[in-house]
């Protein structure tokens, strides 16, 4: 297997993006990254591209045609890849996969959505789709309501407050607020948060992730060619991805997520690393209860451990382990196909020191964790600048 780096990476503004349909943000993300890969799209061999539930959002489907068409790619191979809020990180890992095995040497890696035409009810109800349709969604079980019952059972066994989950958002919103790219640039108290509208008990609306617009791409090449394209590849030392069971009820555990801690397992393992070698990380916290878990089961802290980790600022941009420097899901915002491309575009900038306002000091080696639905498939990579 060949060693592969990321040498190129773009992504549009997160938000409600009026003047720009589908199409349109893909292929703004797309051209920034070949753009800062310093190459032309003759040089690409295929590309993958991640997005959850463009026909049901905007009536497209058929993406891995349309980005082809539209990025000027004829007649490479484009494929949609398809893991709920997992595929962008999904399609990440089949781009990784194509270039280590030999199969292709330079391959575009795409992410998108654009959810905000519809109404809110109807973008959670396309949402649930990506638990257990029949067993969750059908009965009115959408995300709020999954996230807060693992809420509720982690407050439960491990003593995690409101104050808590609410310094997750409160972290992000700061780290957000440094981001140009993110969809809320304004940092909040906790207080703000506690005294917000009641979503699903304990979950309020800043303990949840937005609806949101865009796009986000990464260039990929073997490791030993990416210095004829760029001075500053990061590699990709490990990209590992597991799966669990769709429906809450089915799962082992209500406090974490199985998905995450295996893949991470194996990922520490393919990279020859440890949690303490890590300099920072990307979680999916579409809900702050989701982040929590999430630096629990990675192995950053021990079970239960995480929310007072966060209140203490142990996980702050100047904290012993930054979390979410982009603002996360949280603040940054949440396109769904897009958001795992997202973390390796903010993996990207943190490793060739370009992360503006919100550099992480003396960051070497970071990390990416994505998830697909409430824990059904779970995403993990690592990343290393030279």
């Amino acid at each position: 297997m060949r060693k592969v780096a990321i040498i190129g990476a773009g992504m549009t503004h997160f938000g409600e993006q009026w003047e720009q349909g589908f199409r349109d943000l893909v292929v703004e993300a797309g051209v920034k990254a070949i753009e800062d890969a310093g190459l032309s799209g003759d040089k690409i061999d295929a590309g993958f591209v991640g997005t959850m539930a463009s026909g049901r959002l905007v009536g497209q489907e058929h993406i891995g045609g349309l980005l082809a068409d539209y990025m000027g790619l004829n007649p490479i191979p484009v494929t949609r890849v398809e893991g709920a809020c997992a595929s962008g990180s999904l399609a990440l890992r089949q781009g990784v996969m194509a270039v280590a095995s030999g199969m292709h040497d330079v391959v575009v890696v795409g992410g998108v959505e654009k959810m905000t035409d519809l109404d809110v009810n109807t973008v959670s109800d396309i949402l649930g789709g990506a638990g257990d349709q029949e067993w969750e969604l059908f009965l009115g079980a959408t995300f709020p309501a999954i996230y807060a019952l693992m809420a509720k059972v982690h407050m439960k066994d491990f003593g995690t407050t409101a104050e808590m989950l609410a310094a997750v958002a409160v972290k992000n919103h700061k780290n957000g607020a440094k981001n140009k790219y993110a969809q809320f640039q304004k940092e909040i108290s906790i207080e703000t948060v506690l005294k917000s509208k009641m979503i699903s008990d304990p979950l309020k609306v800043f303990d949840c992730s937005p609806i949101t617009d865009g796009a986000a791409a990464v260039i990929l090449a073997p490791l030993d060619m990416a210095h004829s394209f760029t001075k500053k590849p990061v590699e990709i030392l490990s990209s590992t991805q597991a799966s669990d069971a769709i429906a809450l009820h089915s799962r082992a555990s209500l406090t974490g997520l199985r998905a995450t801690q295996v893949a991470s397992e194996k990922a520490y393992k393919m990279a020859k690393m440890t949690p303490k070698d890590m300099n920072f990380a990307e979680v999916h916290d579409c809900f702050t209860i989701a982040e929590i878990m999430a630096i629990e089961d990675l192995g950053f802290f021990k079970k239960g451990q995480g929310g007072p980790a966060t209140l203490e600022g142990r996980t702050a941009l100047n904290g012993e382990l930054p979390i979410n420097t982009s603002g996360g899901l949280k603040a940054c915002g949440h396109p769904v196909g897009a958001t795992g491309v997202k973390q390796a575009v903010e993996c990207v900038w943190q490793l060739r020191g370009e992360a503006e306002g919100r550099q992480v000091k003396d960051a070497h080696i970071g990390m990416s964790q994505n998830v697909g639905g409430s824990g059904a498939t779970a995403v993990v990579h690592i990343y290393k600048n030279e």
